[in-house]
């Protein structure tokens, strides 16, 4: 059978799959296009200010869209975040004092916020971090790859400020978080601490499921708008939502205390950021239908790959493992040459700041590190995992898994 005929033989099988996905989608519309209604969106919040960026309505009103859409007393949505990391950065050192106490309730995070932690880096970067500022931190081990509860209720006590909830898996092999798993994570921190900040790292989760964290328990939630929310057209950014007292600490950190929220010119990107919002919903679920057909064909083809093409999707992500470095390094490849930017481009494996392992990255995306359109990395060490996530279309995802197919089976 060759890679068009055992693609569409996997269509057929994944109807089921295919229409809970499209059903997530159509709620996901129906609330955002609700929000959008409800606040009155129209050209006049496409302009922008300049300077201090006062009183511009736009940037309340993008506000007041992203709170609604995720059931937030308060959001800030700006595109003065680096990245995602800095996003949560940002959280952390805005709600955190020195004294306070932080947990990461899935054992370790992902690569770059160790750093921004301090148990990662050099002695330049420790310096900057939350430990060097006094903060406490421990982690909850993972138990056979998944949440320890036991002794996350042992873990929190009245002396834990913040519990960090990372719903990717990061570059681990552990099971991203579903909404039902985080909000037993919440129930199980106010249960022993009700004044425990249950902040999500909900990167690549949003419009993956028909709720959002901050629905089931969490106080405080941040993601970046170069993944889901930003629809594929969105150019930098992230955003914050949540309680409003812990959303305005963090936009302190971003800006300056006095200024908050109510500062920072947004340089003609309202209406992009308004229009990549609405697409989000639509975009999301071709990413989440391309990685469903990918775990079904690599477990076609003897490959393992996690999650499972029937198991419940928390994330935009797709793990494929490889154990051995060159079928990894063919497969970033091949995604990199059926890229519509760069495609001529042969990725290697290198050092990039904030990661401990040399990693290959392929990703010929429009936007600069967008991980919304289909990319692919991994680090190149055992169990050498490629984490494929993204895809503007579906049918695009369908074209490079053609190729991948002919290449690795």
């Amino acid at each position: 059978m060759n890679s068009k005929e055992l693609i569409k033989k996997a269509e057929k099988e994944l109807s089921k799959e295919f229409e809970q996905i499209e059903d997530i989608r159509d709620f996901n519309q129906e609330k955002v296009l609700n929000a959008f209604i409800k606040n009155k969106v129209a050209p006049e919040h496409f302009y922008t200010v300049s300077g201090y960026g006062h009183d511009d309505l736009g940037r309340e009103v993008l506000d007041n869209v992203f709170a609604d859409v995720f059931k937030a007393e308060k959001a800030l949505v700006r595109i003065h975040f680096a990245s995602g990391t800095h996003t949560l950065a940002c959280c952390l050192f805005g709600n955190l004092r020195p004294g306070d106490k932080l947990i990461s309730v899935a054992g370790t995070p992902y690569d770059t916020m160790l750093e921004v932690i301090g148990t990662a880096g050099d002695d330049s970067t420790k310096e900057d971090s939350l430990i060097a500022h006094g903060i406490k931190y421990e982690e909850v081990p993972l138990k056979n790859n998944t949440i320890d509860f036991d002794k996350l209720e042992k873990a929190i006590d009245n002396t834990v400020k913040m519990a960090l909830i990372q719903r990717s898996k990061g570059y681990s092999t552990r099971k991203s978080l579903t909404i039902e798993d985080i909000e037993k994570i919440c129930k199980t921190i106010k249960s022993k601490n009700p004044n425990c900040i249950c902040f999500v790292d909900n990167c690549y989760g949003e419009f993956v499921d028909k709720k959002e964290p901050l629905e089931v328990g969490a106080d405080l939630i941040a993601g970046s708008l170069i993944k889901n929310p930003g629809g594929g057209i969105v150019e930098a950014g992230g955003y914050i939502a949540g309680k409003a007292k812990y959303v305005e600490k963090s936009a302190n950190r971003l800006t300056a205390p006095g200024i908050g929220s109510e500062g920072g010119a947004m340089f003609n990107q309202h209406r992009l950021i308004f229009q990549g919002f609405f697409m989000a919903p639509s975009i999301v679920c071709d990413a989440v239908k391309g990685a469903v057909l990918a775990a079904k064909i690599f477990e076609e083809i003897g490959y393992d790959s996690a999650p499972k093409y029937n198991e419940k999707r928390a994330d935009i992500i797709q793990n494929i493992i490889f154990n051995s470095p060159k079928p990894l390094e063919e497969f970033c490849r091949t995604i990199q040459s059926l890229s519509p930017v760069n495609g001529y481009v042969t990725p290697i494996p290198e050092y990039i700041p904030g990661y401990e392992d040399q990693v290959i990255m392929a990703g010929g995306t429009f936007i600069e590190g967008s991980t919304i359109e289909l990319s692919a990395d991994g680090p190149m060490r055992e169990p050498y995992v490629a984490y494929m996530q993204g895809g503007l279309t579906y049918s695009h995802v369908k074209i490079v898994l053609e190729k991948i197919i002919e290449k690795v089976s």
